[in-house]
């Protein structure tokens, strides 16, 4: 199995969610590590005849919210290994380098977007807006750690997509935020009323978030655990999902 720090949970999620986008365009995925949300996306892309996965990462280190690499100063080499290992390798094309130079080349659309790299407030938002305006109507876009504790990460989350009628159908799925880009109808109140609610526990999430560096203990770890529950976070019923994307 390739190493990572994605769940059983997450994983599948986000292979339904690919597979279910009903829009056309490029597969897009932002910080891959050793490559195991990668080896899942290039998976069901492939056997769906969705195309390849766009995979952006530097692979250095360390970095403030990467994965510690214990000494090693790449995980370049574990990614490809990995994607080989897994017959996924010419299903992926690698951008080794980081997502706000992939960028500025930038051209095509985009069905689904993987948003799992730069934590921090500014790096999650700058990968959303980056990308944002290349994504068509039905695009799905999932983003890693919003229901963890990286303040950043989540609050964009609830700003930027929760917050916003661009989006429609929108979710939680282990720690992943999920929703679909719908500017047309995004606006429609039974979107919004979910959205909303679903931003109610999550935006309670965030002090808890920003106070977590110094670890989730007394009464900070009480709210962590008090919110968290009330987001609601399990599997996804793939009909549900198929039913409120199409």
């Amino acid at each position: 199995m390739t190493s990572g720090y994605l769940s059983e949970r997450e994983a599948r999620f986000l292979m339904a969610a690919a597979a279910l986008a009903p829009a056309q365009g490029k597969n897009l995925e932002i910080g891959s590590f050793k490559g195991r949300s990668t080896v899942g996306l290039a998976y069901v892309t492939r056997e769906l005849g969705l195309g390849t996965v766009v995979a952006v990462d530097p692979h250095t280190a360390p970095a403030t919210t990467d994965p510690d690499l214990r000494g090693k100063t790449s995980s370049y080499d574990d990614f490809v290994a990995n994607l080989r290992t897994a017959g996924v390798f010419e299903r992926v094309e690698i951008q080794r380098v980081y997502s706000h130079e992939l960028a500025r080349e930038w051209k095509d659309s985009i069905r689904f977007l993987w948003i799992d790299g730069d934590h921090t407030y500014e790096g999650a938002k700058a990968d959303l807006d980056m990308f944002k305006p290349y994504l068509v109507d039905g695009a799905i876009v999932a983003m890693h750690d919003v229901l963890g504790t990286f303040e950043g990460a989540l609050r964009v989350f609830v700003e930027e997509v929760l917050d916003s009628d661009d989006f429609g159908p929108a979710g939680f799925s282990g720690s992943i935020g999920w929703a679909q880009y719908r500017p047309r109808d995004g606006k429609a109140a039974r979107f919004r009323r979910r959205r909303r609610l679903l931003a109610i526990p999550a935006r309670q999430l965030i002090p808890v978030a920003r106070r977590a560096d110094r670890g989730l203990h007394g009464w900070n770890k009480f709210l962590y655990k008090l919110w968290r529950p009330l987001a609601p976070h399990g599997d996804v019923n793939l009909k549900y999902l198929a039913a409120v994307t199409s």
